[in-house]
């Protein structure tokens, strides 16, 4: 329903669809759960689902509203997003099949890319935002922003930074993770009375914050002293 939206042109319709479709990509897991039917092809079409709900639907909205003039060059562009979902889909399969750590991704997930680059192309490049609030991003920037958008949620999705999972709902998970849920459910608030328009914002704490994170442990890694058992060894 969101690629036949945006065929037609209807941008924020075809929004609210792939919005819907995040919140079926929640359920499915916890439906799942619930009534104890979780599979490995379960598991495999949940993947199918999310590389075209959150990665060729995202990337055809992309060259609807710009890339399209951009010629073949342009489709790459906005495909490139879309290869880089499928990706890291693929790569998650095959991690999480011997990985016990549920609180982490590594690389972006793709609904969380799709909630960028949709977030901004609605309410940033096209008109949508600025009606209410006044010139956001001068026109003249506008082709620049959008291919640097692209650009990053590609390479993020494919990098090998950890991003917190979002916490399923409960009162166990307030317990163990409060920060989180608070975080997640800050952004969920802002959206909701900002009718959409803070949900960039939100993406973009979302990225810095693994982007920080990545930065750190590396630094850390760089300046940490060496294992004192080869120590040990020289001395005796």
């Amino acid at each position: 329903m969101a690629i036949t939206r945006i065929a037609e042109g209807d941008f924020t319709r075809a929004a609210g669809f792939i919005v819907l479709a995040g919140m079926f990509d929640v359920l499915d897991g916890m439906v799942a759960r619930l009534t104890k039917s979780t599979s490995e092809l379960g598991g495999q079409l949940d993947s199918l689902c999310d590389a075209i709900s959150f990665g060729v639907a995202p990337a055809f909205l992309l060259y609807k509203v710009y890339f399209y003039a951009q010629g073949e060059f342009g489709v790459v562009l906005a495909a490139l997003p879309a290869m880089a979902g499928v990706l890291r889909l693929a790569r998650f399969n095959i991690q999480s099949a011997g990985s016990t750590d549920k609180l982490y991704f590594r690389g972006m997930p793709i609904p969380a890319g799709a909630l960028t680059l949709l977030s901004y192309t609605l309410f940033y490049h096209t008109d949508a935002f600025q009606r209410g609030y006044g010139e956001i991003i001068p026109n003249d920037w506008k082709p620049l922003c959008i291919t640097l958008v692209t650009l990053a949620v590609a390479g993020i999705m494919v990098s090998t930074m950890k991003y917190d999972a979002v916490p399923t709902p409960s009162a166990k998970a307030f317990r163990e993770r409060p920060f989180v849920m608070a975080y997640f459910f800050a952004g969920f608030l802002l959206a909701v009375f900002s009718k959409g328009a803070w949900l960039f914002p939100f993406m973009l704490s979302y990225i810095l914050i693994g982007v920080l994170r990545s930065s750190y442990n590396l630094i850390q890694s760089r300046f940490e002293p060496e294992d004192d058992d080869e120590d040990i060894e020289e001395l005796e």
